[in-house]
């Protein structure tokens, strides 16, 4: 028996020649954009469709579509595994999927994107490229001392696909990781490991401090006073995970004194960020609109990473980012 797949007709365009020429057995039905089910040319009600396998591909967001969607996803009659673009799956969709016995796969394909990110925004902070253009400017020969990299430790908050290809790049800096995750494993990256209950004894040690976690029901909030009271005086945070894993009260109160001395915010708990968040123009703020993950590079991967999957699925073997349901927000 074929094996039965649904997908966003514009995500199946780019791939489809790649696709066909895994001869894989597959009997695969579309959704357009106002969410119409067809299949062989015939038009399919969802509440009677049992599928072995959907992907919910990036052009559902492209084109404005993502919540109907996953309306469309949830009405059907069932689904065995469902493969997201999705990095963090705190969608209180991705939940309900689960509890329906559903398999759940989300994406690795932004984590060197993200990585990039946080190289390139910490780095921005460490050296003095405003004062050299501006010597530039004035025609003035003065050197600029710098802080190196090599002398920082930092924290990784979260070790998934992210938070792995952010410490091994910082690695690569010479600097020192520490990362804190449900398990105290370096995974044989790290210098050293502790869990999340370590984190207020990691916290003082850190010169920067990265959130690569998921938000569920013990990371939401969990950026709160205490934790602003334990960072490293002059320590620099950077969150590219989720906005709401942060008490923004919390946080606008250390930035305002000395301890927190920059803030690279890429996620907040409201997007698109109001105009009249304090974030836009507070001076220890570098704010940026979720766009971390927006690497050249990152649609290829989404593709062959869905591309992988499916063929392990239709073999019988093992997928790739399957997703533990205990983790769910």
């Amino acid at each position: 028996m074929p094996v039965t797949l649904l997908m966003y007709d514009r995500g199946l365009e780019p791939i489809r020649n790649r696709l066909d020429a895994l001869g894989l057995d597959l009997d695969i039905a579309t959704f357009d954009r106002d969410c119409h089910i067809t299949r062989q040319g015939r038009p399919v009600t969802p509440e009677t469709a049992a599928l072995d396998y959907v992907w919910l591909s990036a052009p559902i967001t492209g084109d404005g579509i993502q919540e109907q969607a996953f309306a469309l996803v949830e009405r059907l009659k069932s689904v065995r595994v469902l493969q997201t673009y999705n990095a963090g799956l705190d969608h209180p969709f991705y939940k309900r999927m689960a509890a329906r016995g559903t398999q759940l796969c989300n994406s690795s394909a932004q984590g060197i994107a993200i990585s990039e990110y946080v190289l390139g925004q910490v780095l921005s902070v460490m050296q003095p490229i405003e004062r050299q253009r501006a010597l530039q400017a004035e025609r003035r020969w003065q050197i600029t001392p710098f802080r190196e990299l090599s002398q920082t430790s930092w924290l990784v908050i979260g070790f998934g696909p992210i938070g792995r290809e952010i410490t091994k790049r910082v690695k690569a800096f010479g600097a020192k990781v520490t990362v804190a995750r449900r398990t105290a494993d370096t995974g044989g990256i790290a210098d050293a490991a502790g869990t999340f209950a370590d984190i207020p004894r990691l916290l003082p040690t850190a010169d920067i401090v990265v959130l690569a976690c998921p938000l569920n029901a013990e990371t939401r909030g969990f950026a709160d006073a205490r934790f602003f009271a334990a960072m490293k005086e002059g320590a620099v945070l950077v969150n590219v995970a989720r906005g709401a894993l942060i008490d923004d009260g919390a946080m606008l109160a250390a930035l305002d004194g000395p301890r927190l001395a920059t803030a690279i915010l890429d996620v907040f708990a409201e997007e698109p960020l109001p105009a009249t968040s304090p974030f836009w123009a507070h001076q220890k703020v570098r704010l940026t609109g979720h766009t971390s993950f927006a690497g050249s590079g990152v649609r290829s991967r989404w593709e062959m990473l869905f591309l992988d999957n499916i063929g392990r699925f239709v073999r019988g073997e093992a997928l790739a980012n399957v997703v533990d349901p205990g983790s769910l927000a």
